[in-house]
């Protein structure tokens, strides 16, 4: 049986990367692989109605982080971690670095408080966290992720925000992506053939197509 393997993917809102995983899906099962797709907050019954009233009731940063992180265990416990126990792919719309990137450099929240929860929420029977293999950060301008989203439907509560509070959550994503290998940066401000194929070029970097490691 294979390695179970974790990618996550994260960006601003309106960078585009959900769009890619039908395709990154298709690309493992192609190669024989089982996948599991899922999405934070959410991915189970509880995270699912955890994300609802984060993403659209008013609360203090605390606890939105508290709920977020609530979400995330049972989503490790109910998903993620069975999945790659049976050798599954696991594609998750964010994970960790997204709370990072809202609670912490959005909203202002201490990171050493984010710090303590994760490694709570995330710690493994080896004492190692559970962190993705691989992130891919769909990196964009905020000013072009905002006219992206312009329109579209009716935003939640971080959709609509301004601006500002966008380029303060794609720095928390630089200073993670700056701490973590893992990363690998896609130039979100180009065409979704460009987009793909850099997605396509890291995957082939990282040994991930055609030889999969967990």
């Amino acid at each position: 049986m294979s390695a179970g393997l974790f990618l996550s993917l994260e960006g601003i809102d309106g960078a585009g990367k959900s769009s890619h995983i039908d395709a990154l899906e298709a690309l493992f099962k192609a190669a024989g692989r089982q996948v599991t797709r899922t999405r934070e907050p959410g991915g189970t019954p509880l995270a699912e109605t955890l994300r609802t009233l984060v993403l659209n009731e008013a609360m203090d940063p605390l606890t939105e982080s508290l709920l977020v992180f609530a979400a995330r265990r049972d989503h490790v416990v109910q998903v993620i971690e069975p999945a790659l126990a049976r050798g599954d792919v696991v594609l998750c719309d964010r994970f960790t670095d997204a709370t990072f990137a809202y609670q912490g450099a959005g909203r202002g929240f201490d990171q050493a408080v984010l710090a303590t929860l994760e490694r709570w929420v995330q710690a493994r029977d080896d004492a190692a966290l559970l962190q993705p293999a691989l992130t891919l950060w769909f990196d964009l301008p905020p000013e072009i992720a905002a006219e992206r989203l312009a329109g579209a439907r009716l935003p939640d509560k971080f959709e609509s925000q301004p601006v500002e509070f966008f380029r303060r959550v794609a720095s928390g994503y630089a200073a993670r992506a700056a701490e973590a290998p893992r990363f690998a940066r896609i130039d979100a401000n180009r065409s979704r053939e460009q987009v793909w194929a850099q997605v396509e070029a890291v995957l082939a970097e990282r040994g991930l197509i055609g030889r999969h490691t967990r």
